[in-house]
């Protein structure tokens, strides 16, 4: 079988080596519009048990990935200049680049190799291969080749992905109130000296503090005030780091003839839950079990009725946290300790219930 994975992500670096390492007689080629070693951004996050999905099926990719990961077991809010530690929120991160590198590891263990600097630009393209795998991402070339009954609509607020030397001992939400508006950022150590730091603001702070008309430059000296008591001494560190609005990509079809959507290419989830990743991973591991067991046409049905449930109930996750943020202003309004318990139970995934289960040092505080 002759199989076309588009993008070098996990999604598509996993796979690949998924596919090739069960059925070495497929032909099986990924091409990847960026260059090798080149990724934007920094850290990745995963909730829960990180990469436990792996272990049972794939217990060498955990073994390689899981020592290098970056651990925790609290989560800390910071309000108002009052840290409130929320106990038994377990998260872990590496960076990026790292993972990247490692899953192309596993690809060279069984003898593929990804086609880097190899931007797909026409649909004769792809017309020669008996499966086409779209996971080139919430800008998909692939997917715009055909009509999948995409959406793409983008959140009001605007972020941009820093990273730091600065190490947070867990992954901390602080929030600041200044004379242009208020401001959040995500940051959480993916690397013993390394740590993501995302900076998030509402349209109209955005605009105020006049981030329209700075460079990438100017806008990462001007965050770097903003939170210089988080960061202590520490400067920001930037990576492609332009402001963005969060796109929530939504398709009514996953496949069409041979085309399959996986990762951010099928659908996006806002980054504040710390599922992107390992959904991107899951949809290789579910297509990958589903390619073995059945011929295309049904093995595509068959991915989309096996992942969907599980899928659309990790994205209303997702929107509802997204959707937390973009009012994150107005729940500023909230004492510290009342702001936290808003801020926990923002995806509706945690009641009060489940947070006297996981969180008991913070609900009886």
């Amino acid at each position: 079988m002759r199989i076309l994975i588009a993008g070098a992500g996990p999604a598509g670096l996993y796979l690949g080596y998924l596919l090739a390492r069960r059925r070495p007689d497929w032909r099986i080629r990924i091409v990847e519009q960026n260059a090798r070693e080149s990724t934007f951004g920094f850290g990745v996050v995963f909730s829960d048990r990180a990469l436990e999905f792996l272990r049972a099926d794939d217990p060498e990719t955990y073994a390689l990935i899981t020592p290098q990961m970056e651990t925790w077991t609290d989560l800390t809010v910071v309000h108002r200049d009052e840290r409130v530690v929320i106990d038994g929120i377990g998260f872990a991160a590496i960076g990026r680049l790292r993972l990247l590198q490692l899953l192309n590891e596993r690809l060279a263990g069984v003898s593929l190799a990804v086609d880097f600097e190899r931007p797909l630009r026409e649909k004769s393209e792809i017309e020669k291969h008996d499966l086409v795998v779209a996971a080139d991402g919430a800008n998909s070339f692939v997917r715009g080749t055909e009509d999948f009954g995409t959406t793409i609509e983008p959140l009001t607020n605007k972020f941009a992905w820093f990273g730091t030397t600065k190490a947070f001992p867990t992954l901390t939400q602080t929030f600041v109130a200044t004379e242009h508006g208020h401001f959040n950022a995500h940051h959480y150590r993916h690397a013993p000296d390394m740590s993501t730091f995302v900076v998030e603001c509402d349209a109209a702070t955005w605009q105020r503090a006049g981030f329209a008309a700075m460079g990438e430059e100017a806008s990462l000296a001007f965050c770097q005030e903003i939170f210089k008591d988080t960061l202590q001494g520490h400067a920001l560190v930037s990576n492609r780091s332009i402001w963005r609005n969060f796109p929530n990509v939504r398709n009514e079809r996953w496949s069409l003839a041979n085309v399959v959507l996986i990762g951010d290419a099928q659908r996006t989830a806002h980054f504040s839950i710390g599922s992107g990743t390992r959904l991107a991973m899951e949809d290789a591991i579910v297509l990958s079990n589903c390619l073995f067991e059945f011929d295309i046409s049904r093995a595509l049905i068959e991915f989309e009725t096996r992942r969907k449930p599980i899928v659309e109930k990790l994205v209303a996750g997702a929107d509802a946290s997204g959707a937390w943020y973009e009012r994150f202003p107005e729940h500023m309004k909230l004492a510290p300790r009342e702001f936290a318990w808003s801020y926990i139970q923002r995806s509706g995934r945690i009641d009060p219930a489940r947070l006297r289960k996981t969180s008991p040092r913070f609900v009886d505080g």
